[in-house]
C-alpha cells in the first residue's frame, strides 16, 4: 500500500488538535499582551505630576486645564463635554478617560515632554454625572418623597420706617476756598520768558 488512502491514526488527529489549540491560545496571548501595555492610572499620575504638579483641578489661566493640561478644544473634541464644561471641573477618572481618547488619536506627542512614559491607549468608560434635574433619592427604596409645603400666604407689606432725624454735622472752623471765578486770571502765554536755546545749556555731566 502506498499510504495515500490509509485511515488517519489517532496520533495524527492529536497533533492537529494540539496545533489548533496552540493557535487559539497564542492569539489570546497576543490580545492579553495588548492589554498589558495599556496606560495605567500610575502612568497618568506621572504625566499629571509633570504637567500640573499632580493637581487634577488646576486652572492656571494659561489656556490649559486639569491634571494633564487639556486645551479647551482638545477637551471638547474628545468628548470631555459629556463630563464637565472644562477639564478642571471633571474628576480624575473622567480626565483619564478623555486622555485615553487623546492618546489613541494623537499618540504620546500630545504631551511632548511628559508623555514619554505612557503605554498604549485603553478605552475607558466613566459614567457621566447625573442630570441636575434627576431625582436625588430612590423612591422605590425610600418611598415617595414628602409633598412640598405650600407657599406662605401673601403677608401684608411691612410698615414704612419712621423718617430719620436730620443729622447736624460738626463744624471744623476751616474756611472753604474761594470760588473759581474769584481767583485772579492766569497770565497770558506771551508773558512767559522764552526758553533758552538748546546749545546755550551747560553740557551734561
Amino acid at each position: 500500500m502506498s499510504g495515500r488512502h490509509r485511515k488517519p491514526t489517532s496520533s495524527n488527529i492529536s497533533v492537529a488538535k494540539l496545533a489548533l489549540t496552540g493557535a487559539v491560545l497564542g492569539s489570546g496571548g497576543i490580545a492579553l499582551a495588548g492589554q498589558a501595555a495599556a496606560a495605567t492610572d500610575g502612568e497618568w499620575d506621572q504625566v499629571a505630576r509633570c504637567e500640573s504638579g499632580g493637581n487634577w483641578s488646576i486652572n492656571t489661566g494659561n489656556g490649559y486645564h486639569g491634571g494633564v493640561q487639556f486645551s479647551a478644544s482638545t477637551w471638547a473634541s474628545h468628548g470631555g463635554g459629556q463630563y464637565a464644561p472644562s477639564a478642571e471641573l471633571a474628576t480624575k477618572e473622567q480626565q483619564i478617560a478623555v486622555a485615553e481618547r487623546v492618546l489613541a488619536s494623537q499618540g504620546r506627542g500630545a504631551w511632548p515632554v511628559c508623555g514619554h512614559g505612557l503605554s498604549g491607549p485603553t478605552p475607558r468608560e466613566v459614567p457621566a454625572p447625573a442630570a441636575l434635574d434627576a431625582p436625588l433619592d430612590a423612591p422605590g427604596v425610600n418611598g415617595a418623597p414628602a409633598p412640598l409645603a405650600p407657599p406662605p400666604a401673601d403677608a401684608p407689606p411691612p410698615e414704612a420706617p419712621p423718617p430719620a432725624a436730620p443729622v447736624q454735622l460738626a463744624s471744623n472752623n476751616v474756611q472753604a476756598p474761594p470760588p473759581a471765578d474769584a481767583l485772579p486770571p492766569a497770565p497770558p502765554a506771551d508773558a512767559l520768558p522764552p526758553a533758552p536755546p538748546a546749545d546755550a545749556l551747560p553740557p551734561a555731566p
